[in-house]
């Protein structure tokens, strides 16, 4: 069975299927790429609670950013995010994003506990 949260036309804030719980792409509010990084991650954790999961079940997760100069500002946030020992596969690539003033989209599925 597929159950979908928050659904409009376009997508699905939250789809649940087989165990897994897959996220829109999250983006944040803030000036710098930290601040955004933050926010968005902050909106990754409630969106992980509603499903049922934390970020501790995150299988993967692909992060977006506007240019790569961000790399290392945003790692230091996800870093400090990340529970220790429960890093998921992840990859980050640089792209432009759906408006100018975004600098950091992150994906993320996670495991739901069983």
């Amino acid at each position: 069975m597929i159950e979908r949260l928050h659904t409009s036309q376009r997508m699905s804030k939250i789809v649940k299927h087989n165990g897994v719980a897959y996220l829109c792409g999250q983006v944040g509010s803030g000036d710098t790429v930290a601040e955004q990084t933050r926010d968005c991650l902050s909106r990754v954790d409630a969106l992980l609670a509603e499903a049922g999961t934390d970020k501790s079940n995150i299988l993967q997760a692909i992060v977006w950013i506007s240019d790569m100069a961000y790399f290392a500002e945003m790692n230091d946030v996800w870093d400090a995010w990340v529970p220790e020992g429960h890093a998921p596969a992840r990859a980050c690539g640089e792209a432009k994003l759906a408006r100018d003033v975004l600098k950091v989209e992150i994906i993320v599925t996670a495991a739901l506990p069983e």
